[in-house]
């Protein structure tokens, strides 16, 4: 896996694919068993230097990664000076990332006053401190609301047109599309799939086409059914309200004209034609289905 200067890289996968362990492994927090993590084109080693790990900002999943009887001026100078920066750049650097997120007219309170979104954007912050190369994200938009899931992407999106590298480790397949540049699929430990949302999606489609027939009967459908023979099928669409239109499911070696004029050979007056919308749903669900 690649993940370019200015991209949003999605690490996608149900629960136990080995997202985190995976960003574990980019941070030198777990050693891979095979492999190498190389940032910016040199071998990160092991353990890592503190000039490599600022290379990387993480903003992990869980809750419990701030303090939160100390304001988040005060966190972020911490976690600042744990990075390195002289307490002078630290201040300056917190300051700014507080501004970035929304946060300094509530620098100097204490962090358990925070609502939930607050603390992420707190976190993301943190992440911004040290202006890494690299972003990692794990989970950032668990339990958060669909208007601070907006705020936390509008950042990232922020941090990526500033060039940097984005990996966003999510579970949440909705959120992939129009918002990541590409996707690297996980499950069970394996890549399933690597490449742009646009050919995730294609993973997904089951050559599956909408019909508008206008009326028909059983003895029409008979006769359809019939001059599909075995390139495909064709059935009466279960939505309301497409009382006109019929669902056919065509093989992967079936010229869709070629089925299309079979029908209207049987008697079938074909008006339309659409492909049902693949979506990335479809393509997760079938990649790792067939891995199961």
């Amino acid at each position: 896996m690649s993940v370019k200067a200015g991209g949003i890289h999605a690490i996608l996968g149900p629960n136990g694919a080995g997202k985190t362990t995976l960003l574990r492994i980019i941070v030198g927090l777990t050693d891979p068993d095979a492999g190498e993590i190389r940032l910016e084109g040199l071998s990160a080693g092991r353990p890592r230097s503190r000039e490599s790990r600022r290379f990387i900002g993480l903003v992990p999943s869980g809750d419990r990664t701030l303090y939160l009887r100390i304001s988040g001026l005060e966190n972020l100078v911490f976690f600042g000076r744990l990075a390195g920066l002289r307490r002078n750049e630290a201040v300056r650097r917190a300051h700014e990332q507080l501004e970035r997120v929304g946060l300094a007219n509530v620098a100097r309170q204490r962090v358990n006053t925070y609502s939930h979104g607050m603390q992420k954007r707190l976190s993301i912050a943190r992440g911004f401190l040290t202006h890494p190369a690299i972003l990692l994200f794990d989970e950032a938009t668990h339990d958060i609301d669909p208007l601070g899931t907006r705020q936390i992407q509008d950042l990232v999106r922020q941090a990526a047109n500033e060039g940097t590298a984005v990996v966003w480790a999510t579970q949440r397949i909705e959120e992939v599309r129009g918002f990541c540049d590409h996707v690297t699929l996980l499950h069970r430990g394996t890549v399933r799939f690597s490449g742009s949302v646009s050919r995730l999606i294609a993973h997904g489609i089951s050559r599956r086409y909408i019909l508008d027939v206008g009326t028909w009967d059983e003895e029409m459908l008979t006769a359809a059914r019939s001059a599909l023979a075995g390139a495909g099928t064709v059935d009466p669409s279960a939505d309301q309200g497409f009382e006109e239109h019929l669902v056919m499911s065509l093989g992967e070696e079936t010229v869709l004209g070629d089925a299309v004029a079979a029908l209207a050979a049987a008697g079938l007056r074909v008006h339309g034609c659409r492909q049902e919308r693949a979506e990335v749903e479809d393509a997760f669900l079938a990649l790792t289905e067939d891995a199961s």
